[in-house]
């Protein structure tokens, strides 16, 4: 059975370039482009007004967000190598501090929060991933080694237990937070991996990239557990449901697609544009509707509600 999602909303031109990254948060959506401004709209509101924007927050502009579960903390990765820490206070984004490691223009790249905010994790161009305490003064806490290939791709485990990366040269690592060991080096893509999401529960691991398949792993036995096959391009973006029933994807082509877990298949495909989705995310639940966004090479926001439901 399908699903059917209606466009309900689009920001045209939200902002002058190519929007590389969304974050999410229980009231807003956060973007990010190539220029220097990093702009957070409303979800409360059906026409998703604009609320902030942090003007000048990246010289050279911005390739990754990462916002934390409890919608208090987002940070923000540039392309001069600077990452940026942000906090909610009364309503309004302020910056709260920097991470700070001698980092050259793109050693940094992808960025994943922790659930409360305290802890952040990147990956870099030599494929070390390092985590950094942002309570305790922005100390780097930990350091995991992989085989040198360039970390496209980063997730934290909602409980904080685990870190997830993906790699240039197709590989996908799981390791143990607590250990500081690597847990699982993962088989079956062999091509680039460009996204990689653990689910809402933590148990399973969904990883996609230039191999066009997104694989879903195990995570306590690091068994691949299913391929879902679909998309015709690269594969940018991931993103599971509150519920973890279903997972949204996006690709080169401008198509989203939002996958059964249950069933292991493609339940919707949206193709708002024909240019490249960079971005694609979830909203906040609003009753019994499910509604996601996606953003790229168009340079808008588009928002889709699920057409069933009240």
């Amino acid at each position: 059975m399908s699903k059917q999602y209606l466009t309900t909303h689009t920001i045209d031109n939200a902002h002058i370039t190519d929007i590389f990254s969304l974050a999410v948060t229980p009231h807003q959506i956060i973007s990010a482009s190539g220029s220097s401004n990093i702009k957070i709209y409303s979800t409360s509101e059906p026409d998703f007004p604009l609320a902030q924007t942090l003007d000048a927050a990246h010289k050279l502009g911005v390739h990754h967000l990462a916002a934390s579960k409890d919608g208090h903390h987002f940070a923000s990765a540039g392309f001069a190598g600077d990452v940026k820490l942000w906090r909610s206070e009364e309503g309004q984004w302020m910056k709260k501090g920097d991470i700070v490691d001698g980092n050259k223009a793109g050693e940094i790249w992808a960025i994943a929060l922790s659930a409360e905010g305290q802890y952040l994790a990147a990956t870099s161009v030599d494929g070390r991933i390092n985590v950094w305490d942002n309570v305790g003064g922005c100390k780097k806490i930990r350091e995991f080694e992989t085989k040198g290939s360039f970390g496209m791709a980063i997730d934290l485990s909602v409980d904080g237990r685990y870190t997830a990366s993906g790699h240039e040269n197709g590989g996908v690592y799981v390791f143990n937070n607590d250990t500081g060991r690597l847990l699982h080096s993962l088989p079956g893509l062999i091509k680039a991996v460009r996204a990689v999401a653990f689910s809402p529960a933590g148990k399973l691991l969904a990883a996609a990239g230039d191999a066009r398949v997104i694989g879903l792993y195990d995570v306590a036995s690091g068994e691949q557990v299913a391929n879902l096959s679909g998309h015709g391009a690269w594969i940018f973006s991931l993103d599971w449901s509150d519920t973890g029933e279903f997972l949204l994807s996006g690709a080169y082509d401008g198509k989203a697609k939002v996958w059964s877990i249950d069933r292991r298949e493609c339940v919707a495909t949206h193709t708002e544009t024909d240019k490249t989705l960079w971005s694609v995310k979830w909203l906040p639940k609003t009753g019994r509707n499910e509604g996601f966004a996606t953003a790229g090479a168009n340079r808008s926001i588009s928002f889709y509600r699920e057409a069933t439901g009240g």
